[in-house]
């Protein structure tokens, strides 16, 4: 069975930063570029930013030179760093595979919410 266990959200003040963290299953882990979606109330899921299994990464205008995502194939983990973070950026956060169809299946996210 697929495992997406996301962590790391939190309250925090426009300018902040977060990092989030996801533990993944191996093998869905190992065979797929992984991402960052993210839903806030009343929008669609987008995805945010995506990493390939070689590093390659890509990511919305809307966080471009303010977020960092990176994985550790040895841990199964990808992580997504958050600096200078605006009001617009909070939302619930998730971590899958891209296209997410590929893992059938989403974790509970972690709630980001940036205010003052």
């Amino acid at each position: 069975q697929v495992q997406l266990v996301e962590s790391g959200g939190g309250l925090v003040q426009p300018g902040g930063s977060l990092r989030l963290s996801c533990a993944a299953s191996g093998k869905i882990f190992s065979i797929n570029a992984m991402g960052w979606y993210r839903q806030a109330p009343g929008k669609q899921r987008e995805l945010v930013t995506f990493i390939n299994r070689s590093g390659g990464t890509n990511y919305v205008d809307s966080v471009k030179g303010r977020f960092t995502i990176s994985r550790d194939n040895a841990k199964n983990t990808v992580s997504l760093q958050m600096n200078s973070l605006k009001p617009e950026d909070s939302a619930v956060y998730y971590c899958n595979t891209v296209p997410s169809t590929k893992s059938g299946s989403w974790g509970q996210g972690t709630q980001v919410t940036v205010s003052s």
